[in-house]
């Protein structure tokens, strides 16, 4: 089964920053970015996904039935996935971000080129139904 690595590089007020790693092995290569909200006692809707193990799930989301990896099992908590997002707290309801770049956008901390993110992570996975995803904290 394929393998990610998110980890988590940073976290603030504005979010929780992460490295999404093409793992494990030799092959260990950074990809992407993750943007999530910050930490809150794993809350829906408002805290990021607890540090774990998990395995994401190719599903359809949405009234327009576009296709998402969900991550399943997340404690108390429903419809966590991947996704398009640039700024934490305006983009996420608990779930990851994926970019290319962190940078400001306006007075918010993001992460930017996330279509292209979402691509990438994506072709990676190679359409796969599932992956296994680790989350490790590295703060």
């Amino acid at each position: 089964m394929k393998e990610l690595l998110l980890k988590r590089v940073a976290q603030n007020i504005e979010g929780t920053w992460g490295v999404l790693i093409d793992y494990p092995g030799s092959r260990n290569i950074p990809f992407a970015l993750t943007a999530e909200l910050p930490w809150k006692d794993n809350q829906n809707n408002i805290s990021c996904i607890p540090a774990g193990e998990y395995v994401c799930r190719l599903k359809k989301r949405g009234s327009n039935k576009k296709l998402a990896y969900f991550i399943d099992n997340v404690p108390g908590r429903k419809d966590c996935l991947f996704h398009v997002a640039n700024i934490p707290h305006k983009d996420l309801k608990g779930c990851i971000g994926i970019g290319e770049q962190f940078e400001y956008l306006g007075n918010s901390q993001a992460v930017l080129l996330s279509r292209k993110g979402v691509k990438e992570f994506m072709t990676r996975i190679g359409g796969a139904e599932l992956f296994r995803l680790t989350i490790k904290e590295c703060l």
